[in-house]
């Protein structure tokens, strides 16, 4: 697939998606937004990929929402006035997924909703949406020139991309709270110190070492039993009852023990790699099952 704003490669099983619009520090765009959803949506089902990572292309990760944009910059529709009932009702109609719902939140979910592990390479600024996108990957991993904002009391706006839903989880509400009500712009041993990132890197080992930590999730891994362990890693957590996660691992074990759990406590009895022959395309059938708890 050929895009506008990203550009893509696949190598040994991790696909690298590269914001790629230097000239603007790879700014947000609508047309973005669609880019990336389609791509993570499309990952999700290529058994060919095992891991995702997401970098900048040029100085920038993300310097935020393209504001040069005339109209609605967010690229909403300010003829209707929503309410929260009308969203949830016409969810999936056209108007609302174009015209209400949050762009930057599109891409978080179709992130979240990702069944292939999925690491952030912050090379450099990521502010606004640019910081905010990242939340739903798994782990972020930052340059020595990161800098990173919450900055939407500056311009007036409330976060978004679910950040409100990420943030807290990640970096406790008080640090999430102080960040966004202060809009600081963050340095690289800020974000490591406070949880967000995993490791600071010198800019050109960063990519080398996104690039070494998927390799260790996709050799030698069941496909299966990695997307149901990112989503129910994910999904229990918020949880309210450990019985919900127990239930679901019961259902998760059931179904993998049957399948590439067996290749692999044999592979572990003769001393030898697995082969696994299971496809993230293809899964167990209570999965998901989140859409019946809805």
């Amino acid at each position: 697939m050929t895009y506008e704003t990203l550009a893509t490669e696949l190598e040994s099983r991790i696909l690298t998606i590269t914001l790629n619009r230097p000239e603007a520090m790879n700014s947000f765009t609508v047309e973005m937004a669609g880019e990336l959803v389609d791509v993570f949506n499309s990952a999700s089902e290529d058994d060919d990929v095992g891991c995702i990572i997401v970098t900048g292309a040029g100085k920038a990760f993300c310097a935020g929402m393209d504001l040069s944009i005339g109209g609605n910059v967010f690229g909403l529709d300010e003829s209707i006035r929503p309410n929260l009932d009308e969203v949830r009702r016409r969810y999936n109609d056209e108007d609302m997924v174009t015209g209400v719902r949050d762009t930057g939140g599109r891409v978080s979910l179709a992130i979240f909703e990702c069944k292939k592990p999925v690491i952030g390479a912050i090379n450099g600024a990521a502010v606004g949406i640019g910081a905010t996108m990242t939340l739903g990957m798994d782990i972020r991993m930052v340059s020595e020139k990161a800098r990173i904002g919450f900055v939407f009391g500056k311009i007036g706006v409330t976060p978004e991309a679910c950040s409100t839903w990420f943030l807290p989880r990640i970096v406790g509400m008080q640090t999430a709270l102080e960040w966004v009500y202060s809009a600081d712009i963050l340095n690289a041993s800020q974000v490591v110190d406070a949880g967000l990132a995993r490791s600071v890197h010198a800019p050109e080992e960063l990519l080398p070492a996104a690039r070494e930590l998927a390799l260790k999730f996709v050799a030698n891994r069941s496909p299966v039993a990695i997307a149901l362990a990112r989503q129910m890693m994910y999904r229990n957590s918020a949880m309210p009852s450990p019985r919900t996660a127990h239930e679901v691992d019961s259902l998760s074990m059931y179904y993998s023990s049957l399948g590439d759990g067996k290749e692999g406590v044999q592979s572990f009895l003769e001393k030898r790699d697995p082969v696994f022959a299971s496809k993230a395309s293809v899964m167990p059938d209570f999965y998901p099952w989140w859409e019946s708890e809805q």
